[in-house]
């Protein structure tokens, strides 16, 4: 071999050198403007196609509106009804007669109770059902059976028990929002890597240990997953709770506004609930990515 040919140790060790110093500042800002560049491309492809879906939507609404001869209130009508009720939203005239505001904090609160308390009873099941073949095999089948029945089913059981119809709403609101936390939080339970566990036994980890750096950061993106699907189950049972509850809250308001004929406040509702209803699941989205695994 000759000497040209011969690779040496400096040779090696100089190269890196030589590459870094060919990446200058100038280079690296322009990288950094590039990916804002195509980051802020790919939020305004995403919000002009929103867009075309909203003007989608808000067209076939017109259409319908114009079909049923001005029955159902068109975009323009409502949005009007709509400015109306926000101008003024905590407005107290009595016990039937309360701003939209009002309403909403009534069942935010009611929503959140109920959810709650079904998360304190979900979680350490589902745990208990994940890491326990013999309590699965309990608790399961009570799972099933309970889990696909309906929540007004639920109502006479809280008003016969709590004897008052808000504390029977939060319990509907309980018993049908716990089942997809329990479900997914022992799903990722059972589904932790048995390497995981393997590596557990051979450092001597005792119970908290175990618990607090392997069971629950493997599991916790399935559980707020549960929990994601358990709010919105939750704001979807509310209305239809405080439809037989009455007394207060967005499902009393669109029900009282039905039987007074406005049928601009029950779509204004309807676009209340589903703008609440999307912020508790970007909520719970953005904890469920930040708790994700990235590789």
């Amino acid at each position: 071999m000759s000497d040209k040919d011969t690779l040496t140790l400096s040779d090696i060790s100089g190269q890196p050198e030589v590459l870094s110093s060919n990446i200058t500042p100038d280079a690296v800002k322009n990288v950094k403007f590039k990916l804002l560049i195509s980051q802020f491309a790919e939020k305004l492809k995403s919000t002009t196609l929103a867009g075309v879906g909203v003007l989608f939507f808000i067209g076939f609404w017109t259409l319908l509106s114009i079909y049923t001869k001005d029955a159902l209130p068109g975009p323009l009508a409502t949005f009007t009804v709509l400015k109306e009720m926000l101008s003024d939203p905590f407005y107290d005239y009595g016990p039937n007669d309360k701003g939209i505001g009002l309403q909403l904090f009534n069942s935010i609160k009611t929503v959140l109770s109920g959810f709650l308390l079904g998360s304190l009873i979900a979680i350490p099941i589902g745990i208990l059902m994940g890491a326990s073949a013999i309590c699965k095999q309990i608790f399961y089948p009570i799972v099933q059976l309970l889990k696909p029945v309906s929540p007004l089913a639920w109502f006479p059981i809280g008003l016969v028990v709590f004897k008052d119809t808000g504390m029977a709403t939060i319990f509907i609101v309980f018993i049908t929002s716990l089942w997809s936390t329990l479900i997914n939080t022992s799903f990722g339970i059972a589904s932790i890597p048995q390497d995981h566990k393997n590596v557990a036994k051979a450092f001597g980890f005792s119970k908290m240990r175990y618990l607090t750096k392997i069971l629950i950061p493997y599991s916790l993106p399935h559980i707020i997953t549960g929990l994601r699907l358990s709010i919105s189950v939750a704001w979807l049972v509310i209305v239809a709770g405080e439809m037989l509850s009455g007394g207060a809250g967005i499902g009393f308001f669109v029900w009282d506004s039905w039987n007074a004929l406005s049928l601009e406040k029950v779509i204004s509702a309807i676009i209340i609930i589903g703008i609440v209803g999307l912020l508790f699941d970007k909520l719970f989205t953005f904890i469920e990515n930040k708790v994700a695994y990235k590789a």
